[in-house]
């Protein structure tokens, strides 16, 4: 199972519309969203699709933003988001929050998917591999990622107006 990962959207709903095509066409069938979702705009675009997320420092869920998100079809999300896809536990933080270092100190899922810091990032602690896609907005280069869960290789991705490339897997 191919999954793609974005994060730190922001608000900007037409990198994440254009982030979200490239991702299919390039095999993605679930993804997951880090957190600085950035609002209504945002969950238009993940709606429809298999779609995990958590909320960032900047997202404020109110009772009218929730029960949009509820009427999307979207779970709301508890944190940290565990998930198990392709036979692979999968935690997800946005990254600020107090359980961030208990989820890698705990070591009991196989992936911790995070964003805040607008950097891609990809290593391993404690066992578990830590994945962060980068960011839709103030980054110098706006990335996501996939994630083949049956073979574990991460591919990230620059994204444009107009296109999505591979980037080098040096970070």
């Amino acid at each position: 199972m191919k999954i793609g990962i974005l994060s730190d959207s922001h608000g900007r709903h037409l990198a994440v519309r254009h982030a979200l095509a490239a991702l299919e066409s390039l095999g993605a069938e679930a993804f997951v969203h880090c957190g600085d979702v950035g609002g209504m705009a945002v969950f238009d675009e993940l709606a429809g699709r298999a779609v995990h997320f958590v909320w960032g420092n900047t997202d404020v869920p109110d009772a009218v933003l929730e029960g949009y998100v509820e009427d999307l079809g979207l779970t709301l999300p508890n944190v940290p988001l565990s998930l198990t896809l392709g036979g692979k536990r999968i935690a997800v933080c946005h990254g600020h929050e107090r359980c961030f270092e208990r989820v890698i100190l705990a070591a009991e899922h196989d992936y911790l998917f995070c964003g805040h810091t607008h950097e891609r990032c990809d290593r391993r602690e404690n066992g578990m591999r830590i994945i962060n896609p980068g960011a839709l907005h103030r980054a110098r280069i706006k990335t996501v990622a996939t994630l083949d869960l049956s073979t574990d290789e991460l591919t990230f991705y620059a994204v444009d107006d107009s296109r999505v490339a591979p980037l080098s897997s040096r970070i």
